[in-house]
């Protein structure tokens, strides 16, 4: 359970069972808000969403799920990645940008697989940040979404947002991860990861966020860092990858 004493002092300087209430209120909001946040990169496996996790870095989700199908079809299991062709793998990942880097990264997560795994994706987190490639932001993705294991995902948005809530001062993404997860339940930890991808991605943007539009305006200290004015506030509104 997370900690809730009302004398611990907090980045806001809030007390710390009044961050967890606030934290917890915005949260609901945002679940409210955002019914559908989940996973925007397709899947079936767990293999499929660890290879497009790790295929997703420097680049958009809209352009890793028009270009997994290819892939997924033409890999459909470790010891497929573990045994590609460097060329021809290439020639599919060239849309993704860093194409060499993803290729060598894939193949080699296909043979760690293969040869200390039997092929299979594990779902311990600490068995998973041991494969090329792959940290923990990418192991947390795979085990809550996957696997059910709850698991915080830092990526930006996540942490940007997670800073302008005042529910952390960490830059790192491993302290933001622990900081953060003291506020919650452990349960709810990977649909937060999302509802917080999702607002970042749509209303809280990192140069201009749209505050005069957010629906957690009046729990954010950092209101006012954006457009505050509801009409300008709400073309900035973005709809997300998936439109």
């Amino acid at each position: 359970m997370p900690t809730t004493s009302s004398t611990t002092t907090t980045p806001t300087g809030e007390s710390r069972l009044a961050l967890v209430r606030r934290a917890r209120r915005i949260d609901r909001e945002l679940a409210g808000t955002y019914p559908d946040a989940r996973a925007e990169l397709d899947f079936t496996t767990p293999l499929e969403l660890l290879v497009a996790t790790v295929l997703s870095a420097q680049t958009t989700d809209v352009r890793v799920n028009a270009t997994t199908p290819a892939i997924f079809a033409r890999y459909p299991d470790a010891e497929a990645y573990a045994s590609a062709d460097p060329a021809e793998m290439e020639e599919l990942f060239k849309p993704l940008g860093f194409f060499r880097a993803k290729t060598r990264a894939v193949i080699g997560l296909g043979q760690a697989l293969v040869e200390r795994f039997d092929g299979e994706v594990p779902a311990r987190l600490e068995d998973l940040v041991t494969l090329p490639g792959v940290g923990r932001k990418t192991a947390n993705v795979v085990l809550g979404n996957a696997f059910g294991v709850p698991g915080i995902t830092v990526d930006t948005h996540f942490g940007r947002l997670a800073r302008r809530f005042g529910w952390t001062a960490q830059e790192d993404p491993v302290k933001v991860e622990h900081e953060v997860g003291e506020l919650f339940d452990k349960k709810d930890w990977t649909m937060l990861s999302h509802h917080l991808v999702w607002h970042g991605r749509r209303v809280c943007h990192a140069r201009k966020p749209a505050c005069g539009v957010c629906p957690v305006a009046r729990w954010c200290p950092s209101y006012g860092a954006g457009e505050v004015d509801p009409v300008a506030a709400a073309k900035l509104v973005k709809p997300g990858p998936r439109g």
